[in-house]
């Protein structure tokens, strides 16, 4: 009798452990499943997010294209109606109203490359052949591209690349960082300046660089947004100049396509520099 009550006793505890075992396995799986559940929520809400800020990004970079071609079109429109007019003019002022509008389509040609440009980056990186490639001849191809409108600012440029500085990268793109970083600096820095690049560090995966001007700098609160773009610190100087607002943009897309980083900050003595890194 004693050994057939143990016996029910043993089988019982046993029972109550089984329903015990089952209830907190319930209630494990149903947090984890409430858990699961707000997570799930939680990466929903993030992507929804993120596509509101796509969205807002897409919206706000439409408009600012919108508005930077309507200045090149309406003067181009304006000066065409003169040229059509029925009122008669000479063949001066007729020249000059046909370079006028000349002047205006290079700037839409460049606007429409450079957003291109910003497009293809984001969307198709992949589409971007990369090839051994060395440094310092690409900067040198910058500068002398660019040679004339610094010799207008009475602008010196050095180029302390060295030859030994080899790369895995694209033609275009490197290219356009150092064209961009020159012309920025002829573009704002002001006349009679020094501008330079040099590598001050290296190590076994990236080259780090420097480029700096001698010139006014910029102030503090446009630092944070100097990569943004159609970001016009002077707004007249940039249309003067024949400047998109993407110069700077494409700099640092074209540094992250290589790996790399860049930031900007006023120089000691006068000036702006960018320090950026790219990935051999």
């Amino acid at each position: 009798m004693n050994s057939l009550l143990i016996h029910i006793a043993v089988l019982f505890a046993a029972l109550v452990a089984i329903v015990l075992l089952v209830v907190f396995r319930r209630r494990q799986t149903s947090k984890s499943f409430k858990r699961l559940a707000e997570e799930a929520e939680q990466s929903k809400q993030q992507i929804i997010i993120e596509q509101q800020r796509n969205r807002q990004l897409k919206q706000e970079m439409t408009n600012n294209i919108s508005h930077e071609l309507k200045t090149p079109v309406s003067s181009i429109r304006g000066y065409l109606e003169i040229l059509l007019g029925d009122k008669p003019i000479d063949d001066e002022r007729r020249r000059y109203f046909l370079e006028r509008c000349y002047q205006q389509t290079l700037r839409l040609s460049d606007l429409i490359n450079d957003v291109s440009l910003i497009n293809k980056l984001e969307e198709s990186a992949d589409l971007f052949p990369l090839e051994p490639l060395s440094l310092r001849p690409l900067a040198d191809e910058a500068i002398a591209d660019l040679a004339d409108k610094a010799a207008a600012h009475n602008i010196t440029i050095y180029n302390n690349l060295s030859d030994s500085l080899a790369i895995n990268g694209n033609h275009s793109l490197l290219y356009a960082i150092f064209r961009n970083l020159v012309e920025n600096a002829i573009s704002y820095a002001g006349d009679g300046v020094t501008v330079a690049i040099e590598c001050y560090k290296q190590d076994d995966d990236s080259y780090y660089l420097h480029f700096y001007d001698t010139g006014c700098g910029v102030e503090n609160e446009y630092l944070a947004k100097i990569f943004d773009r159609f970001l016009r610190i002077d707004q007249g100087r940039s249309r003067k100049s024949g400047g998109t607002g993407l110069g700077l943009s494409i700099v640092k897309h074209a540094v992250q396509f290589h790996g790399g980083n860049i930031y900007a900050k006023n120089r000691e003595g006068g000036g702006l520099e960018f320090f950026l890194s790219l990935k051999k």
